[in-house]
């Protein structure tokens, strides 16, 4: 299973840790002599000696509605301290998958386990251990800020200090303003505060994003990141290819109630079509050889000063190489690869076998 935990430290995020009001206990995790039912893996590590054991493995996961399948025998494992993402176009089964993992959607067949617990019949043990901000979030129009993180937060027991929350989450500005008044960057903010009042093992966070501008975007990938950072495990869905080829160490495709494909995003970009281009502009007079004859290269294309050399991963380090050699700077250099939109398009339509 291929892992590339990443441990980027934050610029302006606070790296603190949000602290427990009062002794708590969680229920023994899997492997620590709890009876937990089967299909977890024991623990392991992975060369920087972090946890990789399991924590959500679906197997066979089937729904239908009516006579519509919407998820056809599904099989997924995420391992402990990853953000795994979740992508496929609209109505393939993404929120179904991850709300009947939760719990929160009967399935009508298939295996199911959350730290070792059946989120079913074991969902008051997991309730403490697993934090959700649905698709479908909201809060009503006048609760404030702080009322709103207070109230969470006592419901879960008062795990974590809501007011460190506040602050943890860039929030303490906005403690009296009132939800309705929230710009979208702010109300996800405090949906992520609010999924992680009880300090949990595992995060789902479905299409976080959608809606958002671009600032309010990468603000959110940050916060995404400190949840990872903090320790938790994040499955997070979306249907935009740039914000998982960002932020996730492992995705899926799902496509047509199956996942297509699963891998790291750049093993993923690798299934796709492989030609790298490569773009450059030349001064009047300079004459860059024969490119052609390099290795890898398929076709060099000029238009007036542009050449454009197409082959394959290793062209743009040769084409450099080759015309630092006969002197020539150009003007700019520009490499065009494939990227996870791409496989995913391919991998959706057919185009591609995973």
């Amino acid at each position: 299973m291929c892992r590339a935990v990443r441990l980027a430290r934050l610029e302006g995020m606070k790296p603190q840790t949000l602290s427990r009001t009062a002794p708590q206990s969680r229920p023994p995790t899997p492997g620590a002599g709890a009876d937990h039912g089967p299909g977890l893996a024991t623990d392991q590590a992975d060369s920087a000696g972090r946890a990789t054991d399991t924590v959500i493995d679906v197997r066979g996961l089937t729904k239908t509605y009516g006579d519509r399948s919407v998820i056809r025998g599904l099989d997924l494992s995420v391992s402990r301290g990853e953000i795994f993402g979740i992508l496929g176009p609209n109505g393939a089964g993404k929120t179904t998958t991850v709300e009947a993992i939760q719990g929160l959607r009967r399935v009508d067949a298939g295996h199911l386990r959350v730290l070792g617990l059946d989120p079913f019949r074991d969902r008051q043990r997991l309730r403490s251990q697993v934090g959700s901000q649905l698709q479908s979030s909201s809060l009503p129009e006048r609760l404030r800020v702080g009322e709103a993180l207070r109230t969470f937060a006592r419901l879960a027991g008062d795990v974590v200090d809501w007011r460190e929350a506040l602050d943890t989450w860039g929030l303490t500005s906005l403690r009296r303003s009132a939800f309705g008044g929230l710009s979208g960057g702010e109300r996800q903010r405090l949906f992520i505060a609010l999924a992680l009042v009880n300090d949990p093992q595992v995060v789902f966070l479905d299409e976080l994003t959608q809606g958002l501008d671009p600032a309010a975007r990468r603000e959110t990938w940050a916060l995404i990141r400190q949840i990872r950072d903090r320790g938790a495990t994040v499955v997070l869905v979306s249907h935009y290819m740039d914000e998982v080829e960002q932020l996730a160490d492992r995705a899926a495709v799902l496509h047509d109630g199956r996942i297509t494909a699963c891998d790291t995003p750049a093993n993923l970009v690798a299934l796709a079509d492989g030609a790298v281009r490569t773009r450059f502009t030349l001064r009047a007079g300079e004459h860059p050889g024969r490119l052609d004859q390099l290795p890898g290269v398929v076709l060099v294309a000029r238009e007036g000063r542009r050449t454009e050399v197409v082959g394959d991963r290793t062209t743009p380090v040769l084409v450099a190489a080759e015309l630092a050699r006969v002197g020539i700077l150009p003007e700019d250099l520009t490499v065009v690869r494939p990227s996870l939109e791409d496989v995913f398009v391919q991998l959706t339509s057919g185009e591609v076998a995973a």
